[in-house]
């Protein structure tokens, strides 16, 4: 997969997605940021947590020219204490991950109450997943036919994310598509349908050939407690009307 974001088609939509992160996490704050798989994207270089890391499995940590990862974990055993992360940003982990399931049940371990999770993805039901289900049908009639897409574990359709986020305590804050041009393999005819972007970001955005989910880890019983400040007028003014209570005058 991180062979073909080298290709006309993957790093436009690379492009759209490292636009999209920097927006995204640019106001999160906390103090530990974890970035799982996909070294070509820098999904937390707009963010401002002073401890950021990226994790690769030791297959992506091979690739030539990629980015020195700060550590070696797999998405569904991190290596990370409950409660303790603020960020995770997961580009196309699920889509890589044998068990995606269980890799969104471990970012729901590490992360904090109100902690984020950033969820990229290729839609299934864009055209250029269809043109990849068509390709895929070909194959398997024995006609033919070329891969527009990765070949990868499984395309997860963003309404299936989020009722697994739903299901894990996740309440989704964002959903984001982007990438309406036509699965054409080309820079250039890429460039010509240029003009797509506007229109099906207004009248077709679920058809996106991308998206980027965030949620919040949500906990149950959790009540954010006030500020002692907060309260201190009050009191003040109880004590001032104490002071002020003057004894009746004998008759």
């Amino acid at each position: 997969m991180h062979h073909w974001f080298d290709s006309p088609p993957g790093r436009y939509l690379l492009a759209w997605e490292q636009e999209r992160h920097d927006e995204l996490v640019a106001d999160i704050f906390g103090y530990h940021a974890l970035q799982l798989g996909m070294p070509g994207l820098q999904g937390l270089r707009a963010n401002r947590m002073p401890h950021r890391w990226l994790a690769l499995d030791s297959a992506q940590s091979l690739l030539p020219g990629s980015e020195a990862p700060a550590l070696l974990a797999d998405a569904v055993a991190l290596p990370f204490a409950e409660a303790s992360l603020d960020l995770v940003v997961m580009p196309h982990t699920l889509e890589l991950s044998a068990d995606p399931h269980a890799a969104l049940r471990e970012v729901h371990r590490v992360l904090v109450p109100e902690g984020r999770v950033v969820v990229s993805g290729l839609n299934p039901w864009s055209l250029w997943g269809l043109r990849q289900r068509r390709a895929r049908l070909y194959q398997r009639l024995g006609a033919g036919g070329r891969l527009y897409l990765p070949e990868v574990g499984e395309f997860i359709a963003p309404g299936r994310l989020r009722d697994w986020l739903r299901l894990l305590g996740f309440e989704l804050e964002t959903m984001s598509f982007g990438c309406y041009r036509p699965a054409v393999a080309s820079e250039r005819w890429l460039q010509r349908y240029g003009w797509m972007d506007a229109p099906g970001a207004r009248w077709w955005p679920i058809l996106g050939a991308g998206y980027v989910v965030v949620a919040v880890k949500r906990v149950q019983g959790m009540r954010l407690l006030e500020p002692s400040w907060r309260k201190a007028p009050q009191a003040a003014g109880a004590q001032v009307q104490v002071a002020r209570r003057v004894p009746p005058e004998p008759q």
